[in-house]
């Protein structure tokens, strides 16, 4: 470590307090802040896909169903690939915490670009402006949660449950809200509402920084300014050829979900090798990396299908779904809102079981083996429900979101918390958006499947798949000691 590095860490130490819930009270803001960034997340993406494939008639863009899904992966695999940029502009230019303020402000500008500009300019404009700034929000906010407690810290895991929690009660009751305001008041003032909601999580967020001590004020390593110049003039260049090849066709709506699946997989080769070969990395720290290697594989396997939440089960909610209740067609938007629940009630339940369990809890490997397989089964569980328009009971899709849920719970908030444990000291922030980076994978895959799905023969679809992620959530279980002896003690 250098002797700057050692001055930020000495000084960005957050006092070891247990003020919520066991836990340091920054851990509050944080909850906060991530929690209305998902409201407005949420809920402008639970009316996305059918605002784009709706007929002009009801509202929407009249895009092509198949296209309309790929474009809401592309996105969704954009936002993840946003942390890598994020978590660079805070190791090496802003500093974690004044990324994450601008990168709300970002999500709420999005937002209102969504609710103000019409038809696809202002579906393209705000998608950028959001991709950018929720991908700076969650690399950053997971990243100073990592920050509030040491490295051995038993609290850790039960920490990032509760960060968590805040997430899905946003995931929750965004698209609930959205999805009333959409079929009352049309898409724009939906759009509208999570631009308020981002808006009251940035007055919390001001409000309460100073709780968070310093922790993330200042960058770890920070550029020279020859080397901002570089790399200011290589984002220009960037962002030129990006436009030219859109302006040439080459980058269309058809393709854009296997273009960010393809940029994303080089980005993580990439990335990898830069971490592996830095000779800021020692040789614990480079083991820990390679046990990362295959713990990323397995993500990028959940999340493309746990993803199809925004992709295929919006289809299903819309066209398979019998959404019937006390006689009034609840808003599609609302089958998003399933899933969270469970989360929302399970979250403190694994919290709990994971501090009372201490040291004889299932190492990561393991919980990652479990979530990855439990994605699988969801999958096949789909095969129980009855065939037909509009015919699957709700509480079929409720019961499968649960599946979804205990899933999640076993390898997401222990990504978050893993990314941490393992990352190398030079590579801190940069290591969760790694993390975000198989979610940006998974996430734009969930769009390039979901060209595939056919609801009226559907059966192909989630036996294939959900036999896929069974079979590598018991590869992982089978080399689960073989990754725990190169973590170097990290559980």
């Amino acid at each position: 470590m250098s002797p700057i590095e050692a001055e930020v860490v000495s000084q960005e130490k957050p006092p070891h307090d247990r003020a919520f819930f066991g836990h340091p009270l920054a851990l509050t803001n944080l909850f906060g802040v991530e929690m209305w960034e998902r409201f407005s997340f949420y809920g402008m993406q639970g009316i996305l896909l059918i605002y784009l494939y709706y007929s002009t008639t009801d509202g929407g863009l009249g895009i092509e169903r198949g296209t309309a899904a790929g474009i809401v992966g592309a996105y969704g695999g954009l936002v993840y690939i946003s942390t890598i940029l994020a978590a660079w502009m805070a190791d090496r230019v802003l500093g974690a915490e004044r990324t994450l303020f601008y990168s709300a402000f970002l999500v709420m500008t999005g937002h209102i670009a969504l609710a103000v500009i019409p038809g696809l300019t202002g579906v393209g404009i705000g998608l950028i402006f959001i991709a950018l700034g929720a991908g700076g929000v969650k690399a950053n906010a997971t990243s100073l949660v990592g920050d509030l407690y040491d490295e051995h810290d038993v609290r850790r895991d039960a920490g990032f449950s509760l960060f968590y929690m805040g997430i899905n009660i946003g995931a929750l009751v965004g698209p609930l809200i959205t999805g009333v305001v959409q079929t009352s008041f049309g898409f724009h003032m939906g759009f509208a509402l999570a631009a308020v909601g981002m808006g009251l999580g940035l007055i919390q967020y001001t409000v309460f920084r100073k709780n968070l001590h310093g922790v993330g004020s200042r960058p770890l390593d920070p550029l020279s300014r020859q080397l901002k110049l570089y790399y200011g003039g290589s984002a220009a260049v960037f962002v030129a050829i990006v436009v030219a090849l859109a302006a040439a066709g080459v980058i269309n709506a058809e393709n854009l979900s296997d273009i960010t699946v393809g940029v994303a997989t080089v980005a993580a080769i990439i990335y990898f090798l830069v971490i592996l070969t830095s000779r800021q990395v020692d040789s614990v720290e480079r083991k820990r990396v390679y046990a990362f290697i295959p713990l990323f594989i397995a993500s990028v396997v959940f999340w493309s299908l746990f993803q199809q939440i925004f992709t295929v089960i919006t289809i299903y909610g819309d066209t398979r779904l019998n959404r019937n209740l006390f006689g009034w067609q609840f808003p599609v938007s609302w089958v998003q809102s399933i899933e969270p629940v469970w989360v929302i009630a399970g979250a403190g339940a694994f919290a709990a079981l994971w501090t009372k369990l201490g040291p004889r809890q299932p190492s990561s490997p393991m919980k990652f083996a479990i979530g990855t397989a439990g994605m699988g089964v969801a999958f096949l569980a789909f095969l129980l429900m009855p065939p037909g328009v509009n015919t699957a009971p709700v509480i079929g899709l409720i019961i499968i979101m649960g599946i979804f849920a205990a899933s999640e719970l076993m390898l997401s908030p222990i990504g978050l918390s893993l990314a941490t444990k393992l990352a190398p000291k030079a590579f801190h922030t940069q290591m969760v958006a790694l993390f975000f980076l198989s979610v940006a994978m998974g996430t734009a895959l969930s769009g390039s499947l979901a060209k595939f799905y056919d609801e009226a023969n559907e059966t192909p679809y989630f036996l294939i798949l959900g036999l896929v992620a069974i079979a590598v959530g018991a590869v992982l279980a089978a080399a689960t000691p073989a990754i725990k002896k190169l973590m170097g003690g990290v559980t």
